[in-house]
């Protein structure tokens, strides 16, 4: 066979059944022959910056390999700024990219890709011969799959009409296995437990499993202990009684007042960042166990009295049999009051700042979380808007949600949208600002519909970049330079293919809402916001 099929039945035998991507000539036969195969899908994106995003949200969703194909130069360029972003969410992407035939120096794309894709923080992996491609697939995966980061499988051009036999590679990945905790660790956690009278339980993003929840879960019952997590690892426990919610900058007044009254924090599959640790303050003077099976996120972000490097669930069913065996109490930390609290507070506790023609953002999330299935997965692009997203939407486990600011770009919400929409294989929900709906989604929304994925995108739309709109604002400047006259969505959303929504009130969100349960193609919200509004309605 020639090496575009061989290389097509190699990603095949490593389990791949969904490439993300954009053809050219030095991927196009690849990608051909990969599609042909059976159980597999090519989904082409717009641009190559939607494809490698979209592989990004694929695996966040799917807990697995995302993978995306460009061909080679420009169009590797512009995978940079994701591959970034996939580096710094730690996801597990493959890009198959082609390159320049080594003979062809003067070829108009020909670039140093290595240097590129390194600069990234991707890893890189050569494909060395028409021969060894099974195993070189099989490394790229394994690479991607046991680093957390995307790797750049690099294939020259010239060897796809080339002959090559196939054998299946030795596939080179296991699943990850749970890590046992040393016995003194354990011993050293359980002397700090113990000791706590008000214990507070955070977890994060090693906690996505649902055996791992429930086994914290019941290590947080067994010592009355309030549970919250980290923004990544949000809605683990949220039906949960003394379920605190997101622990950190955005957390509401109830848990700030558990967080306040807390002497001791377990940590489990969480970084402890500045954002969740709010600047240090919510470790600052109690006693921190931190327990995660990544080394490298242990004391990365501040000391902890006790580190345990080991699995989650196995690391906390460890604690309680301990516990049990000397008779450690419950405290009385996670109280009927506390639960009481919890259940009487509302996120509707505001003043809607509706005017006409614009919408109360807050009041319009809460009505589009309130209208749209909770079996979903969620997926935010960046912008002003978020912080209030963050508090005011949610899924039914972390899995299900996809954070896209990792490198503090707008844009990037789109493609990885549609790689969820793909994963999921349920409905789907973008909140974006217009901004980024215009730098990074427009385009990819006719992918959508091309594809015919059960999308709905929200754009939050008050016609500026509102982080440059409030700065202006802020030093008493006029902001009209940070301001849009951007087209009506709705009826650009018409013309790719979907159907689109003009929002200028309430009334029409409801009205919009009200139409969801019978779509047939991706769905656009265009809510009209005030600019000004939007500042002074922070969370």
């Amino acid at each position: 066979m020639f090496f575009h099929e061989s290389i097509a039945r190699s990603l095949r035998a490593e389990g791949v059944t969904s490439i993300f991507g954009v053809m050219g000539d030095a991927n196009l036969y690849m990608m051909d022959s990969f599609a042909d195969l059976d159980d597999t899908q090519f989904i082409s994106t717009s641009n190559e910056a939607g494809a490698i995003t979209a592989a990004n949200g694929y695996a966040r969703v799917t807990g697995g390999l995302g993978v995306a194909s460009v061909t080679h130069g420009p169009a590797l360029t512009n995978t940079l700024t994701g591959l970034v972003e996939s580096v710094k969410d730690r996801t597990p992407v493959l890009l198959v990219a082609g390159d320049t035939a080594v003979v062809d120096r003067d070829n108009f794309q020909n670039i140093a890709q290595r240097e590129l894709v390194v600069a990234t923080g991707a890893g890189f992996e050569q494909v060395r011969s028409v021969e060894t491609i099974a195993e070189d697939v099989a490394v790229a995966v394994r690479r991607a799959m046991t680093e957390r980061r995307p790797i750049v499988l690099n294939v020259p051009i010239e060897f796809q009409w080339q002959q090559a036999g196939h054998s299946a590679g030795e596939r080179r990945w296991a699943p990850v296995q749970a890590v046992r905790p040393a016995a003194q660790a354990l011993e050293d956690a359980v002397a700090v437990v113990a000791a706590a009278r008000r214990p507070l339980v955070i977890s994060g993003q090693g906690v996505m499993s649902a055996e791992a929840r429930a086994a914290v879960a019941r290590f947080a019952h067994r010592i009355g202990a309030p549970l919250g997590t980290t923004l990544r690892g949000r809605d683990s426990y949220r039906d949960d009684p003394h379920n605190i919610g997101i622990v950190g900058t955005i957390s509401h007044e109830v848990a700030l007042d558990v967080i306040g009254d807390a002497d001791t924090v377990i940590a489990f599959g969480a970084g402890l960042n500045k954002w969740t640790t709010l600047e240090g303050s919510v470790l600052a003077g109690r006693r921190v166990v931190q327990i995660d099976c990544d080394r490298d996120a242990l004391h990365r972000n501040g000391s902890a009295d006790v580190v345990v490097l080991g699995d989650a669930a196995a690391t906390a069913d460890e604690l309680v049999e301990m516990l049990d065996s000397i008779e450690v109490p419950a405290t009385g930390f996670a109280s009927p009051e506390l639960a009481a609290r919890l259940t009487e507070r509302r996120d509707d506790g505001f003043v809607d700042r509706s005017r006409v023609g614009t919408v109360d953002l807050r009041s319009a999330m809460i009505a589009i979380e309130n209208a749209f299935p909770r079996d979903r997965a969620l997926v935010y692009d960046g912008g002003r808007f978020i912080f209030n997203a963050f508090a005011l939407f949610h899924v039914e486990q972390p899995r299900d949600y996809v954070h896209t600011v990792n490198f503090g770009s707008i844009g990037l919400g789109m493609g990885n949208a549609i790689g969820a929409a793909v994963g999921s294989r349920r409905p789907t929900l973008l909140v974006t600002g217009d901004g980024g709906f215009m730098l990074g989604g427009l385009a990819e929304f006719n992918t959508a519909v091309r594809h015919g994925l059960d999308l709905v995108v929200a754009v939050f739309n008050d016609g500026a970049y509102g982080a440059e709109h409030i700065q202006f604002r802020r030093k008493e400047l006029d902001p009209s330079r940070s301001t849009f006259d951007w087209p009506d969505f709705a009826p650009v959303a018409e013309s790719l293919g979907g159907r689109g929504y003009t929002v200028r009130s309430l009334d029409d969100l409801h009205r919009a809402l009200a139409e969801l349960p019978n779509r047939d193609r991706p769905i656009l919200l265009d809510i009209k916001l005030d600019p000004d509004e939007v500042d002074s309605a922070g969370h």
